[in-house]
C-alpha cells in the first residue's frame, strides 16, 4: 500500500515510519478473518484493513474526523491480525502511530480527556488503586450483581519460604493491578522460585511497565515509564541478575518492546536492548528450569485454558500454557477459537463495555463446553474479566503450580 505523506508529516519520524509500515499491507483481508471486532461489527472499518485506510488517509490528507478516533478506539490493540497476516504488517506499531497522531490532530473532547487522563492516574498507581478496591468491598452487596462481580475479593497469601546462599536473583516487575488484585500471583511466583533456589526481588523505584500510558496514546508518559524502569533495574543488572521476570503477559509484551521503543534514545537505547534480552514471562522463564523436583496437585480436574492475545501474538508463544501444563501433569480441556481476544484487553473493557462483554461471552462459550473445573489464564486483566461473568473459578496459571 503506497502513502504519498501530507507535507505536515514528510519531514516527521512517526510519518516516515507510518508509511514504511504501510506499505506492507498487500489488501489481502486475511486479517478480516481474525479480527474480533469485525467479527462483531462487521464493518470494514472496524478491521485491520480498514484501520490502517484510515490512518493512511491521515497521513495522506493531513487530517481526519471523530469518527477515525472512534474506529481506532475500538481495535483491542490484540494483534491477531499480526499472526495471520502473510506479507508480516506490523499492525500493532502502526496503530500506536495512528492513535498518536489522531490525539494532537482531532483533540478529544473534555470528557473522554478527563476519563482516559483518570485511568492512566489510577491504574498505575498500585497503592491508590488498592485503596479503592479496600473502599469498594465492604459495598458489594449494595452494588448490582454485574458490578458487584467486578470489584475482587481480598486473597489470603501464603508464607514465602526464605532461600538461603542462592547464586542466582532474578528481578520481578510487580505490575500495577495485578499486585493489588490479584496479589496471590506473584506470591504464588515467589514460592515456585525459592522452591527452586531462586532469589525473587521486586525493585521498589520500578512501576508501571508503560502499557497503560502508551497505549492509551500519552506515548511520552509512558516512554518516561520505561526510563524509570530501566534506570531502577540498571544496578542489579549490572550486580548479575539473570532475567526480569513478570507474571502479567500484558507487561512481558510491554517490556519485549523496550529496545525497539527506545532505540533512538542516545542514553537509553543500549539498556532497553539489555532488558530486553532479559525479560521473559514466568512461563517463558520456568519453561527452561528443571521442574523434576517439584510436586504438584493435578488431581484438580479439567483446566481450560486462554492464552491471553499478549502471550500467544505479541510474546509469539501461542502454545505456551497448554504445553507445559500439559507436561506437568495436569488434564487440560477441550476449548476453540483460542486465537480470538476475551475484551479486556487492558483498559478497553472500561472504555468499549459492549464489545467487550460480546467478547466475553464468546470466549466463556469457547472455554467452558467441557465443563472445566478450572479455568487458567496468564494476565490479570483477562483473568479479573472472565471472573466477573462466571461461577467457575479463574486463576493465574502459576497459582496451580503452587497448589501442592
Amino acid at each position: 500500500m503506497h502513502v504519498e505523506l501530507h507535507p505536515r508529516f514528510a519531514d516527521t519520524s512517526a510519518g516516515q515510519r507510518a508509511r514504511e509500515l504501510t506499505s506492507a499491507c498487500v489488501h489481502c483481508g486475511f486479517c478480516l478473518a481474525t479480527c474480533p471486532t469485525y467479527l462483531d461489527q462487521r464493518d470494514e472499518r472496524d478491521s485491520p484493513r480498514g484501520r490502517i485506510y484510515l490512518i493512511k488517509q491521515l497521513l495522506e490528507t493531513g487530517g481526519a474526523s471523530a469518527v477515525t478516533h472512534t474506529h481506532l478506539d475500538r481495535c483491542l490493540t490484540c494483534r491477531s491480525c499480526e499472526t495471520t497476516c502473510p506479507s508480516g504488517m506490523q499492525y500493532g506499531e502502526l496503530l500506536d502511530i495512528g492513535r498518536g497522531l489522531m490525539e494532537r490532530e482531532v483533540p478529544r473532547g473534555m470528557l473522554q480527556r478527563a476519563v482516559r487522563s483518570l485511568l492512566r492516574f489510577v491504574l498505575t498507581r498500585p497503592r491508590l488503586f488498592g485503596l479503592l478496591l479496600l473502599a469498594g468491598r465492604p459495598l458489594r452487596p449494595l452494588l448490582p450483581a454485574s458490578l458487584s462481580r467486578k470489584i475482587p475479593g481480598r486473597q489470603e497469601l501464603k508464607p514465602v519460604p526464605g532461600v538461603r546462599d542462592t547464586k542466582r536473583t532474578v528481578l520481578l516487575l510487580e505490575g500495577c493491578v495485578q499486585s493489588a488484585a490479584t496479589p496471590r500471583t506473584n506470591n504464588a511466583t515467589r514460592r515456585i522460585m525459592a522452591r527452586l533456589g531462586i532469589d525473587l526481588v521486586s525493585v521498589r523505584e520500578a512501576g508501571c511497565c508503560g502499557a497503560v500510558n502508551y497505549h492509551l496514546a500519552a506515548q511520552h508518559d509512558g516512554l518516561d515509564d520505561l526510563r524509570r524502569n530501566i534506570d531502577a533495574w540498571w544496578a542489579h543488572i549490572e550486580a548479575g541478575a539473570e532475567a526480569i521476570v513478570t507474571s502479567a503477559s500484558g507487561c512481558g509484551a510491554m517490556l519485549a518492546d523496550y529496545a525497539h521503543l527506545l532505540a533512538d534514545d542516545p542514553i537509553y537505547a543500549e539498556r532497553a536492548r539489555r532488558v530486553t534480552e532479559l525479560a521473559a514471562d514466568v512461563g517463558q522463564f520456568l519453561t527452561k528450569e528443571d521442574l523434576s523436583g517439584l510436586v504438584f496437585n493435578t488431581d484438580i480436574g479439567p483446566v481450560a485454558v486462554q492464552t491471553p492475545c499478549t502471550l500467544q501474538h505479541g510474546l509469539g508463544e501461542p502454545q505456551l500454557l497448554t504445553d507445559l501444563l500439559q507436561c506437568l501433569g495436569f488434564t487440560l480441556a477441550a476449548t476453540r477459537e483460542n486465537h480470538l481476544c476475551c475484551g479486556s484487553a487492558g483498559t478497553y473493557s472500561i472504555l468499549q463495555p459492549g464489545t467487550s462483554a460480546r467478547l466475553r461471552e464468546n470466549k466463556l462459550r469457547a472455554l467452558t463446553r467441557e465443563g472445566p473445573a478450572v479455568i487458567a489464564t496468564a494476565n490479570v486483566g483477562c483473568q479479573l474479566h472472565l471472573a466477573a461473568a462466571t461461577e467457575i473459578p479463574v486463576v493465574h496459571w502459576i497459582e496451580l503450580l503452587d497448589n501442592a
